[in-house]
């Protein structure tokens, strides 16, 4: 299964992996489980420690990087087809950051690794 990580499963699994499910922890564990973090999702941790909402002991510029390094975590790159995608996904939820990682979850064949069930929503493969 290539999973694509949730912001929060990767915030998690780097600074409270106590708060990962069982299933969460199983899945990281595995190894034929390829896990990929998505620019989506470095952006919205360069948003939010931009605007003083998350604590990170480094700038995410120098923390994301090393922590995908740490746990051999693979980045995407947002492709134009997801970008497109997003506008035929159900309007029921319309957080934009979730919207990409859905959008890039269906292109890209992944389950997203989540505990957000509004990605459900969205139409794509989540388990948690």
């Amino acid at each position: 299964m290539r999973v694509l990580l949730d912001t929060c499963t990767f915030l998690w699994l780097a600074l409270g992996p106590e708060r990962l499910s069982p299933t969460a922890v199983e899945v990281i564990n595995d190894e034929t489980n390829p896990l990929f973090l998505s620019d989506v999702s470095s952006w919205e941790i360069a948003l939010k420690w931009t605007a003083q909402k998350l604590p990170l002991p480094e700038s995410p510029g120098t923390w994301v990087p090393s922590r995908r390094a740490f746990f051999g975590i693979e980045p995407t790159q947002i492709r134009e087809a997801a970008l497109f995608r997003t506008c035929d996904l159900p309007t029921e939820h319309m957080d934009p950051f979730d919207r990409l990682l859905a959008a890039e979850a269906l292109e890209g064949g992944y389950t997203i690794l989540s505990p957000d069930v509004k990605l459900d929503l969205l139409g794509a493969t989540r388990v948690w």
